[in-house]
């Protein structure tokens, strides 16, 4: 078995760390998270539910694609359809957590992903709203998020632009999961598919191990120079987060202590800024990208470090950033964002 590229959580070390939730009127719509039963951890929806529930004013998730619960039988091309099966499964009962799923469909099958799509559909009962395939690639092994990384060029194939294609006339929406050395490719693709709504996880792979150094001046600026071309496309959008994975660079679960919210925004200011001085808030979106980020950081002081890089902004901007910007992406009602009042934040 191929070893996990994520930090371990430690629900002893994270516990260490506790702190005030700040700002807990702020309605938020987690809008990347992952659930899981592997051998390095289970993160299923009782886990999820502590989380969410730790203080913030969390209203609703989105599920995104982590290879969980593929079927073990039948075509290929169907299997990923067992994660969409297993997550309502696990979390039945529930209509927000997740409010919508973003599956997994080959789009390398090019035209021929329709049938995928229409099964997707149908087991997701109305909760499939987007696509997100294994892109994240890098020459240097020591770049790596996934124990089975995809082979190179992947999203500049004709089949696959073929299957972005088709994913575009049902209305869904398509993550993306790149490294910064990679953001050409997604500029290309999304400037091919123009009627199709692009999604760029993690920031647009900022990274820091391997050939790449967090601290020099030249690395952020490559990331910042190859992001820019990708947000100029009006149908791309940004996640803002994922700052928990090894690729970033960053080391807090190595400290004796988990990281404050302060520090946090300290650190990754220069990177969130720069995702919302190229998008803006309303093409943009905070994530949580648990559990693969519990690692590093606790869900509470995730959301912290969040409202304090967004506090200078007006408080339309903030509900841009925290829930407004995803469900419109994504097509989630804004009803869900309601306070008990009725009244929908503005």
């Amino acid at each position: 078995m191929i070893a996990s590229p994520h930090h371990k959580v430690r629900e002893d070390w994270l516990a260490l760390g506790q702190e005030e939730t700040l700002a807990p009127e702020q309605p938020i719509f987690d809008c990347h998270h992952h659930l899981w039963d592997r051998p390095e951890g289970c993160y299923r929806a009782k886990e999820l539910m502590a989380d969410v529930g730790a203080g913030h004013d969390v209203l609703a998730s989105l599920y995104v694609q982590c290879r969980t619960g593929y079927r073990d039988h039948g075509p290929e091309s169907l299997r990923p359809v067992g994660e969409v099966e297993t997550v309502l499964d696990w979390t039945r009962g529930q209509d927000r957590f997740p409010a919508g799923i973003v599956a997994m469909a080959d789009l390398q099958l090019g035209d021929a992903v329709r049938p995928v799509l229409d099964s997707l559909t149908e087991a997701g009962q109305g909760r499939v709203v987007g696509i997100r395939n294994t892109t994240a690639w890098h020459t240097d092994p020591a770049v790596r998020s996934n124990p089975n990384p995809p082979p190179a060029g992947l999203l500049q194939t004709s089949a696959f632009i073929d299957g972005a294609r088709a994913l575009a006339t049902y209305g869904l929406t398509l993550d993306v999961w790149a490294y910064q050395t990679q953001l050409d490719e997604v500029r290309a693709l999304a400037e091919a598919v123009p009627e199709l709504t692009v999604i760029v996880d993690h920031c647009g792979g900022p990274l820091g191990v391997g050939p790449h150094d967090r601290f020099d001046t030249e690395n952020f600026r490559a990331w910042r120079d190859a992001l820019a071309p990708v947000a100029a496309l009006p149908n791309t959008r940004i996640k803002i987060g994922g700052f928990g994975l090894g690729v970033f660079g960053w080391r807090y679960a190595d400290a004796a202590l988990p990281p404050h919210s302060e520090t946090l925004a300290q650190d990754w200011r220069p990177w969130v800024e720069t995702c919302l001085d190229l998008f803006g808030p309303n093409r943009a979106m905070f994530e949580s990208n648990f559990p693969v980020d519990k690692g590093q950081v606790g869900y509470r002081t995730l959301w912290n470090a969040f409202k304090c890089l967004a506090a200078r902004l007006s408080r339309g901007e903030r509900d841009d950033l925290f829930w407004r910007s995803a469900a419109r992406t994504y097509g989630i009602g804004d009803q869900i964002f309601a306070h008990d009042t009725g009244r929908i934040p503005s």
